[in-house]
């Protein structure tokens, strides 16, 4: 779904008498300036709203609609508790409050002399989004008209987190997609696509795979029909060795013959939630021209059941050489992740990678659908990623990595095993992907299980896929590897 139209107007007394669509009063303790002609036309229904109980005990960014208020055209007034100096949540909160009631005649919104504007135009364009594949499909809503004191400036200045927010989106849409839709080739055609915005994106396909001796992501992907893929991404906004991110790309998992359960199998279309985020992201950079050099590598495959399937009990060697005993095929995102990590530092020596997957429900029972998973074997690069997550409304809480954890993935024949049981497995899983990371090499691992697609909606993001993690990457790179 396109973005928002948004449109930054000068004030104009007549124009929120004569909307036709809902008019936004954002207030604090008393009707702004901005708004009194408003509240003599409604004859003083504003500054009785602003008097009420309903009133004080409403939280910032939340409203009260008034609907189809007396000597206006409007369809509704939504009156958003919001302080003078709200801090930048606050501001993307009434944002969301403003998109969830909008409708096609869309939204005049009273902004003059407001600090901060693009947070809330970045929580506008955030919640807006909708996924849809219907026979008829639903209108966008909008326009928005942002009535500023300096509409050219606002512009400008808004311009950073509408490229973000259509990144944001680009994520969502691809973890949204149906498994029969996105396939690996498909996925692999639009990051081709991306070509567009100044990244360079190359696809290794199953033979280069071989050759590069990628066994076990080969693996998960040789009972499919759809070709195992592995996209190389780079954006060299910047010279010296670059931030590597990588993500987990499952299309479909089925558990493979370790299969899944029926019941919510649907769901696993957005396995490859960690490559969409890591697209997402490049996709960010390349718009804002990030003074950077960042790789994005996204390991593309699909795990199916068939006759040429993967089974409990193979063994298979990664590139880097080590042999790996599946003891469960449906611990594959791993075995992606290994021939993924090990290639982008054989390749690229980064100097720092970070490392995003759907991974484990065990992170899930751990933190529910609040927070990601951060594994790190560098407190600098941690607490960067947390801090950012941070400023940004996203979740993060860090989790323990323990050579005593080792243990539990101790293979009897190889040098490991994929799965090392029930208990602790999202952190057996952080072990486990932790050996292909050279040491020396700072490093993150984000579980992003919980918090790609909750169950339902979430303050920034209909039900469906959230996109977290581009907004807080971007951010992580603005602050640390921009040069």
């Amino acid at each position: 779904m396109a973005l928002v139209d948004f449109r930054f107007v000068a004030a104009d007394p007549d124009s929120a008498v004569a909307h036709a669509g809902r008019v936004v009063v954002l207030a604090d303790a008393e009707v702004p300036q901005a708004a009194r002609r408003l509240d003599r036309v409604t004859r003083g229904a504003l500054t009785r709203v602003l008097a009420s109980d309903r009133w004080a005990a409403l939280k910032q960014g939340d409203g009260i609609d008034l609907a189809f208020p007396g000597g206006m055209a409007a369809s509704g007034v939504m009156v958003i508790k919001l302080a003078r100096n709200a801090d930048p949540a606050d501001m993307r909160k009434a944002g969301a409050t403003i998109a969830r009631g909008l409708k096609e005649a869309g939204a005049l919104v009273l902004a003059q002399g407001r600090r901060r504007l693009p947070a809330l135009v970045e929580g506008i364009a955030l919640r807006a989004y909708d996924f849809a594949i219907r026979a008829e499909m639903p209108k966008a809503p909008g326009p928005v008209d942002l009535v500023v004191a300096d509409p050219d400036a606002q512009k400008a200045a808004c311009a950073e987190v509408l490229a973000l927010a259509e990144a944001v989106h680009f994520t969502r849409d691809l973890v949204n997609e149906p498994a029969n839709v996105l396939t690996t080739t498909d996925f692999a055609d639009r990051l081709l696509a991306l070509r567009a915005l100044g990244l360079e994106v190359e696809v290794l396909d199953e033979a280069q795979l071989a050759d590069l001796g990628m066994r076990a992501l080969l693996g998960v992907g040789q009972g499919s029909e759809s070709p195992s893929k592995v996209v190389v991404m780079q954006w060299k906004g910047a010279e010296g060795a670059p931030l590597a991110l990588v993500g987990k790309g499952v299309v479909f998992d089925t558990g493979g013959i370790s299969i899944k359960p029926a019941g919510g199998m649907e769901e696993m279309t957005m396995d490859m939630g960690g490559a969409g985020v890591v697209a997402g992201v490049m996709r960010a950079l390349a718009t804002r021209k990030a003074k950077a050099h960042v790789v994005g590598l996204v390991g593309l495959v699909e795990n199916m059941p068939d006759g040429r399937a993967q089974r409990p009990g193979d063994v298979v060697r990664s590139m880097k050489g080590d042999t790996i005993e599946v003891i469960n095929t449906d611990a594959e995102g791993r075995l992606v992740l290994a021939d993924v990590l090990w290639y982008a530092q054989d390749r690229f020596q980064p100097a720092a990678m970070i490392d995003l997957a759907t991974l484990t429900g065990a992170c899930v029972v751990a933190l529910g659908h609040e927070k990601a998973a951060v594994f790190a074997n560098d407190d600098a690069l941690a607490g960067a990623v947390l801090k950012a997550a941070e400023d940004q409304g996203e979740g993060a809480w860090r989790m323990p990595l323990d050579p005593a954890y080792d243990q539990l993935i101790k293979s009897r024949i190889a040098d490991m095993k994929n799965t090392g049981g029930r208990w602790g497995g999202a952190i057996t899983a952080a072990q486990f992907l932790q050996r292909f990371v050279p040491e020396g090499t700072p490093w993150v691992h984000l579980d992003i299980a919980g918090v790609a697609l909750p169950p339902g909606e979430t303050t920034l993001a209909p039900k469906g896929a959230t996109g977290w993690g581009v907004r807080t990457l971007n951010a992580l790179v603005k602050a640390r590897f921009e040069h």
